[in-house]
């Protein structure tokens, strides 16, 4: 049987013997005419060709041509989230990678004579001219394969006499420079085939849920005979149609000899089961894939994901984002039952050891709000700040957790004014341990630490571990006062988890291109820029607020470490907390910064949404305790 593959066949010369045997078929006058045509062509071609050779582009950058890639992104365990591209869908793929079905059939309607001619195909040359002479007008293009490559890369696409010329002068340079296989699998990845799908590889997906190397004879008939006009002839829009487009395609096939009359038949009956158009689906995670294309762009710019062909591995965890979401709704109907009048809610979820992103929920619904306020809102944490407060007494080597402090009546000068720091019940404890200060989250106890300490010592601490927000020296900062993202606290809280080493916080694992070259590798390096001790300090404490304090409502049957927050007004309302394996924040507000009304706290409205997730996320994972204080080396 032929093969269209045998490139070892003597290039064919311009006035070939099929040429001559096409002149010496017709009558005389039609001689004359085409004579005529032939001599007008010639004249005004020599003249392009003049025009062309100094104007034309340099075929040698295709040498270079990289065409742009859909960019994929998945979950930490192979999930693909999302695509992402530009104008054109593309996945680029090596000619191996294509089935010989698809080739063949590609070449029989498109060029049969592609590996026996030098760019330009005199026979196909000499019927398209007659049949436009014949029609008045263009009806029949004549271009090869290299021609139609030429045309997509190097051209514009008017429709005139001198644009043809140039299309087979650079054709004519095109194959002195590139290899028959090259061409041809540019030109297949660079082919558009309707809905968005440019290269055979994402047509092949698309149209029959494959790749382009599983197409079998009947599929890769349909293929081809979309190229001329892929909207049109899609079996999406028109089924009968692609099925003529397809017989047409498979009779030529037989016509040069490259199928049986058995293959033909059984290609024809064939059963042909669609895909479904896969150019513009959305997200599946799209805060997540939102965060991510966020990332990547400050990394990378704003093109390369949607042109470069990515690939990347995230590190969230597809079910533990889906559990978040639902935890969120389901929280956020929560509150309302309650007659609390809460618009939003965010939940972020990060592994202490190695600082991974496993969950981002950026609002209780992305179809009505898209802005993710767990990277974009900055909210004032209010007591969920005091651990820091607590790490950094912890460490100056003055204070342990039994040390006592006052919590007693107290006044600072601020300026002209007077700062008078009150507990949230408006009571005061007298002498008081700091383990039962942080414990019920008294705030005189934190000011007056955040004074005995220093508070530029506690914003060095908090620059150490992350936090990138300005962070103001106020007095009242122990308490909370200063803007944070829900995602800088946790990242932050993820370095008191894991006993003071730090990772930046990511939501990307690794990032490669399509041949698999890796562009961006994330493995942890952690930096032990804490002291082990007051870590560990901080958690044991954190675990009697859970036990014994104002996050009772947390308990999760494990050990588990944590802190309320709620701002003055109720305008913010906080539950961060962690087990070794696992650091999760839930805040809840109103966007507008309104009130969420007197007794809407922390302890009693967010650490049971905390709880909801913590329980889910934690399901099946071996319980670890935390390692006490005793373990390490005091400061």
């Amino acid at each position: 049987m032929v093969t269209p593959f045998n490139t070892s066949v003597r290039q064919t010369p311009f006035f070939s013997l099929q040429f001559i045997q096409i002149v010496m078929g017709m009558t005389g006058g039609t001689i004359v005419a085409f004579m005529m045509v032939s001599s007008s062509i010639l004249a005004g071609g020599l003249i392009g060709l003049a025009i062309s050779f100094r104007n034309l582009p340099d075929v040698r950058t295709l040498q270079y041509y990289i065409p742009t890639e859909t960019s994929y992104i998945y979950d930490v365990k192979g999930e693909l989230l999302a695509s992402i591209h530009g104008e054109a869908n593309r996945d680029v793929i090596s000619l191996e990678q294509i089935s010989p079905n698809l080739k063949r059939a590609v070449l029989a309607i498109e060029d049969g004579h592609f590996y026996h001619h030098g760019g330009v195909n005199p026979v196909g040359v000499g019927r398209a001219l007659l049949a436009n002479f014949s029609s008045g007008r263009t009806v029949e293009g004549g271009s090869t394969i290299t021609m139609q490559l030429v045309k997509n890369l190097l051209l514009t696409p008017e429709r005139a006499l001198s644009r043809k010329v140039a299309e087979a002068v650079l054709a004519l340079r095109v194959e002195q420079i590139l290899t028959k296989d090259q061409i041809f699998e540019l030109y297949l990845n660079q082919v558009y085939w309707g809905h968005n799908n440019y290269g055979v590889e994402t047509a092949a997906r698309s149209y029959f849920n494959k790749s382009a190397k599983a197409l079998t004879l009947a599929e890769s008939a349909m293929m081809a005979g979309l190229i001329q006009a892929p909207e049109d002839f899609s079996p999406f829009v028109d089924f009968k149609l692609a099925k003529q487009r397809q017989s047409i395609v498979l009779r030529r096939l037989r016509e040069l000899q490259w199928i049986t009359d058995t293959e033909l038949q059984r290609a024809l009956s064939e059963t042909i089961r669609l895909g479904q158009i896969t150019s513009f689906q959305s997200s599946r995670l799209p805060y997540v894939t939102d965060a991510v294309t966020q990332e990547l762009n400050k990394r990378f710019g704003r093109d390369t994901l949607p042109k470069g062909g990515m690939r990347i591995q995230t590190t969230v965890d597809a079910q533990l984002q889906r559990f978040a979401e639902n935890v969120v709704k389901r929280g956020h109907q929560s509150l309302k039952n309650q007659g609390i009048d809460v618009d939003q809610m965010a939940l972020v979820a990060i592994d202490p050891r190695t600082h991974f992103v496993k969950a981002i929920v950026g609002g209780v619904d992305y179809k009505t709000s898209q802005f993710n306020r767990a990277l974009q809102s900055k909210r004032q944490p209010g007591s969920a700040f005091k651990p820091f407060v607590f790490y950094a007494a912890f460490a100056s080597g003055r204070y342990t957790p039994e040390s006592l402090i006052k919590d007693t009546p107290v006044s600072y000068a601020d300026g002209n004014e007077i700062y008078v720091p009150r507990n949230y019940d408006g009571s005061f404890s007298g002498e008081i341990s700091l383990r039962r200060a942080l414990e019920v989250s008294r705030n005189i106890p934190a000011v007056r630490l955040g004074q005995a300490i220093g508070l530029d010592q506690i914003i060095n601490i908090c620059q150490t571990i992350g936090i990138e927000s300005p962070i103001p020296s106020v007095l009242s900062l122990p308490l909370g006062s200063v803007d944070l993202t829900p995602m800088e606290i946790t990242g932050a809280y993820a370095t008191l988890a894991n006993y003071g080493w730090y990772s930046p916080v990511t939501m990307i694992v690794q990032v490669t291109d399509s041949g698999g070259n890796v562009l961006l590798d994330n493995t942890p390096k952690p930096k032990l820029v804490l002291d082990p001790w007051s870590t560990a300090a901080v958690t044991d404490v954190m675990q009697g607020v859970i036990t014994r304090g104002t996050g009772t409502a947390a308990q999760i049957g494990r050990p588990a470490a944590g802190k309320t927050g709620t701002t003055s007004s109720e305008r913010d309302i906080w539950f961060i907390g962690y087990v070794p394996q696992l650091v999760a924040a839930v805040w809840a507000g109103n966007d507008n910064y309104e009130a969420l009304g007197y007794g809407a706290t922390g302890g009693r409205l967010v650490a049971p949404i905390w709880r909801d997730f913590m329980e889910q996320a934690m399901k099946g994972v071996a319980v670890e305790p935390f390692k006490p204080p005793s373990v390490f080396e005091r400061p």
